[in-house]
């Protein structure tokens, strides 16, 4: 791996170069970047894989959704349509996006679920309906410097920090770390339970916050029980028996760790973030599954529904280490300015 690393190199810088130009492009404002005068507030990260957007999405509609007009944009990753699309009953992942039916599934008639590639297209047209949003949520878009959103959440794992990474193809990086600086609050997610005062100092050390920005750190929260469409059973039932674990996301060491502090017998099956399954692969699952019940993630869950029976997953929700009120504050203050 470290051999490949340094043949990708000269890549990385190149790549890193051209972005690093384009940044520092809108900064100067040689490329244009649209502000407005209503609240929107970005959440996303400068790598790769799962950093913990779609938690962290669905903790700010949680903060938000009842006391002001919630919607979330997203580009609508592999979906097999095209142009804004709004969430309604009838829509399905391959329509909008496993994240945004996710978004729409949990919370339905209360916010709105868009999908657009274009964001500032997508924020006009979110604004131009009826029953506008007073706020929007953007999933993903801190590279989407067409956009100039007015609140910019940057998130980073515990165990892979953005400042331990270097740029694609070498690292996991999608710009140069310079560009945390857009950022007014840095979280670290996935964190343990327990992460001591210390190792916050280093970690902060590593990641150099601006003055006017904030660490916080949060763990992942996971439910108690697990779903299907139509019932929830507590997961510690599954303890005398064994089970089928399907994953299709980034980084799914966390889960496994969490089934297995939990004592669970599982056989796991690993699949691409975001992974369209085919028909041949949901027959191999049932083949490898038999009679056995199956488990996977909410995100995956929206893409294999209806096509496996005996299907549940596991819910989990962003838990700040500390300083939650501060990280609400924040928010609140921003979205009634």
């Amino acid at each position: 791996m470290r051999r490949l690393r340094l043949i990708l190199l000269p890549f990385s810088i190149l790549y890193g170069a051209i972005v690093f130009v384009r940044n520092w492009m809108f900064d100067k404002r040689y490329l244009k970047s649209t502000s407005y005068n209503f609240p929107i507030i970005c959440v996303g990260n400068l790598s790769v894989g799962g950093t913990g957007k779609s938690p962290m999405i669905e903790y700010l509609i949680r903060l938000l959704k009842d006391d002001y007009k919630v919607a979330t944009l997203s580009r609508g990753y592999k979906r097999k349509t095209s142009g804004f699309l709004l969430a309604n009953e009838n829509i399905t992942a391959s329509d909008i996006g496993d994240e945004p039916l996710q978004f729409y599934s949990k919370f339905k008639n209360e916010i709105q679920v868009a999908v657009e590639a274009k964001r500032t297209l997508g924020i006009e047209t979110l604004r131009d309906l009826e029953n506008a949003p007073d706020v929007i949520l953007l999933d993903d878009a801190f590279q989407h410097r067409k956009v100039t959103a007015g609140f910019n959440v940057l998130l980073t794992p515990f165990y892979d920090l953005y400042a331990n990474d270097f740029m694609l193809p070498a690292g996991n990086l999608r710009e140069p770390i310079s560009g945390a600086k857009r950022a007014d609050v840095i979280i670290v997610t996935k964190c343990p339970t327990e992460v001591s005062a210390g190792q916050q100092a280093k970690i902060k050390m590593k990641l150099r916050p601006k003055n006017y920005q904030k660490v916080f750190f949060t763990t992942i929260a996971y439910a108690e029980t697990i779903h299907n469409a139509t019932e929830k059973i507590v997961l510690s039932s599954w303890k005398d028996s064994e089970f089928m674990l399907i994953t299709g996301i980034a980084n799914p060491k966390p889960l496994l760790q969490h089934l297995s502090d939990q004592e669970l017998q599982y056989t796991h099956l690993k699949y691409a973030d975001h992974y369209d399954f085919s028909e041949s692969d949901i027959q191999t699952i049932k083949q490898k599954a038999g009679e056995k019940p199956i488990l996977t993630t909410e995100k995956d869950f929206m893409r294999l529904q209806g096509s496996l029976e005996n299907l549940y997953y596991l819910p989990i929700e962003v838990a700040f280490l500390a300083d939650e009120a501060n990280f609400q504050d924040r928010i609140v203050k921003f979205v009634d300015l």
